[in-house]
C-alpha cells in the first residue's frame, strides 16, 4: 500500500519481468542489441538515482526485485509477464518457467502470466493446455512483433490467432495483454500497430485486451479502438515514466485516455525492471494535470489515481483489495 495526504492507494502493478538478458544468455547481436535498446529507455527516462548500468540492467537478481517492487516499491501484487524472444535469447528471455519459479518461492506475491505466438501451431495449443494447468494462468502476453525464424511478426487477427484465443477462452484465460508500444530493437514497428486489436477485440467479447503502452506512439488510434471496444484496456507502462522527463505531455496522455477510455479501464504498470515502482507511485500520485490544462482534460482526483493503481488490475484478476 502506498499513502499519502490521507489517501491509501492498493497497488498492482501490472507490467512486471524477471528477465536474463546477460551476454551469456545471448544467442546474437539482436539479443544484445534489445537490451541495450532497453536499457536506453530505462536511462533517458529515469531520474539520476534510479538508473541503473548495463550489467546490472542485464540480469536484475530475485533479492532487488523482490526489494525494487515490495519493500521500496508499495507494491502489493506484481503480475509477472512472459517473453520468450527465443531467436535471440537461448533459454528465453523472460520464459513462463523462469517466472513461476520465483512466484512459487514468494506465494501472494505475484501473478503467472503465459505467453503464446500463433505461428506455432498445434504443438503450440497444447504448449499452452500445459501452461496453464502447471500455473493457472490468468492471462498472457503477447509479442506480436517477435521474430521467428523468417517470420518478422503475426497479427491479432490471423486464423492461427483467432484459434488460440478461442484455446483461451475455453481455458478461462481472460486477460490478453498485448505489446503495442514503442520499437524495441531489432523488432519492426509496423509489427506492433494496433489495428488488429480492433479486430480481436469484436471478435472475443468475453477477453480483455490490455494494450500495453497504450499503443505509444499510436495514442490517437488507440484511442478511436478503445472507445468503440469496452473491452479493451489501456496498460500504462511507457507513458507513466514521462511524469519525469516530460510532465505537460504525460499530462495529454492521461487526459486523452480519460476522455475516450474512461478511469476504469487503465492499468497501472511499471514495466520494471525498465523502471521501478517507487518513484512512479510517489511521482504519479504527487501528480495534477497543469492548470491551463484542466479546461480541457479535467482533474486527477484520489479516487481516479486508485483505480489506476489497483482496483481496475483487481478486477480483472479476481484480487481482493482491501
Amino acid at each position: 500500500m502506498y499513502s499519502r495526504d490521507g489517501e491509501s492507494y492498493f497497488v498492482v502493478d501490472g507490467h512486471t519481468h524477471f528477465w536474463d538478458g546477460s551476454p551469456a544468455n545471448q544467442l546474437n547481436r539482436y539479443g544484445e542489441g534489445f537490451v541495450k535498446c532497453l536499457h536506453d529507455y530505462h536511462a533517458n527516462l529515469s531520474p539520476d538515482e534510479y538508473r541503473w548500468t548495463l550489467p546490472e540492467f542485464e540480469r536484475c537478481s530475485e533479492e532487488r526485485m523482490i526489494h525494487d517492487l515490495f519493500e521500496a516499491g508499495y507494491v502489493d501484487v506484481a503480475i509477472l509477464q512472459s517473453a520468450y524472444l527465443t531467436d535471440w535469447f537461448a533459454n528465453g528471455f523472460n520464459p513462463t518457467q523462469q517466472n513461476g519459479e520465483v512466484a512459487e518461492r514468494h506465494p501472494g506475491r505475484f501473478i503467472v502470466n503465459g505467453r503464446f505466438d500463433p505461428r506455432d501451431g498445434e504443438a503450440g495449443l497444447e504448449a499452452l493446455e500445459r501452461l496453464h494447468e502447471r500455473w493457472q494462468l490468468r492471462g498472457v502476453k503477447l509479442y506480436t512483433a517477435e521474430w521467428k525464424g523468417d517470420s518478422k511478426g503475426w497479427k491479432l487477427s490471423d486464423p492461427w490467432a483467432y484459434r488460440y484465443l478461442e484455446k483461451c477462452l475455453a481455458l478461462g484465460i481472460r486477460n490478453i495483454h498485448v505489446h503495442k508500444g514503442p520499437t524495441i530493437y531489432p523488432m519492426n514497428r509496423d509489427a506492433f500497430d494496433v489495428a488488429d486489436v480492433d479486430d480481436a477485440a469484436t471478435a472475443f467479447p468475453g477477453l480483455n485486451f490490455i494494450v500495453e503502452h497504450v499503443g505509444l506512439p499510436r495514442l490517437e488510434d488507440f484511442c478511436w479502438i478503445a472507445t468503440q471496444e469496452p473491452n479493451v484496456y489501456g496498460g500504462l507502462g511507457v507513458a507513466l515514466p514521462f511524469l519525469h522527463s516530460r510532465p505537460r505531455y504525460f499530462a495529454q496522455i492521461i487526459g486523452e485516455l480519460l476522455y475516450w477510455l474512461d478511469e476504469d479501464r487503465l492499468l497501472f504498470g511499471s514495466d520494471y525492471a525498465v523502471w521501478q515502482p517507487k518513484w512512479l507511485i510517489e511521482k504519479f500520485v504527487e501528480f495534477q494535470i497543469p492548470q491551463d490544462m484542466q479546461g480541457e482534460y479535467g482533474v486527477l482526483s484520489p479516487t481516479i489515481k486508485r483505480k489506476i493503481l489497483g482496483l481496475n488490475a483487481a478486477r480483472l484478476y479476481d484480487l481482493k483489495a482491501p
